[in-house]
């Protein structure tokens, strides 16, 4: 079991890469099995024709470096409110601002519970509020 300083300190590290787009670098964060899973029907997954439930380290990486700048085009923006560990879980609190590709402006917040295995983010866990990002995306409701 890894401590809680130590868990805390690698999913920081790891949100501090995937702002690089290095796909070598992000890739050093996960297992190879890793999973994400998100609220099914997120307007990010939809809007981008992908997956509430990604499984591998090389989905992962493609979502980060490769899909997520397609949706969220410019002026990303993370406030964390909270990084918490026990052990090998982490729960980070943000809040993710972002103009969109449509050009609208995107703010929501997010809860991810990240869950460590050897030292690596195995599997993880996004929480929205999806209702919100289907307005920002594709307007309406």
């Amino acid at each position: 079991m890894t401590s809680s300083e130590q868990s805390r300190e690698l999913v920081k590290r790891a949100w501090r890469s995937f702002s690089t787009r290095d796909k070598d670098l992000i890739a050093t964060f996960f297992t190879p099995d890793a999973e994400w899973l998100a609220p099914p029907g997120n307007a990010t997954a939809t809007a981008l024709g992908g997956t509430h439930h990604m499984v591998g380290r090389d989905a992962i990486v493609h979502l980060v470096t490769v899909d997520f700048p397609r949706l969220f085009a410019a002026d990303v923006e993370l406030n964390f409110r909270g990084f918490y560990a026990d052990g090998d879980v982490v729960v980070v609190e943000e809040t993710m601002r972002a103009t969109l590709a449509n050009g609208n402006a995107y703010r929501n917040d997010y809860c991810f519970v990240f869950e460590l295995r050897d030292g690596l983010i195995h599997r993880v866990r996004e929480y929205m509020d999806t209702a919100n990002g289907h307005r920002m995306v594709f307007g309406g409701m």
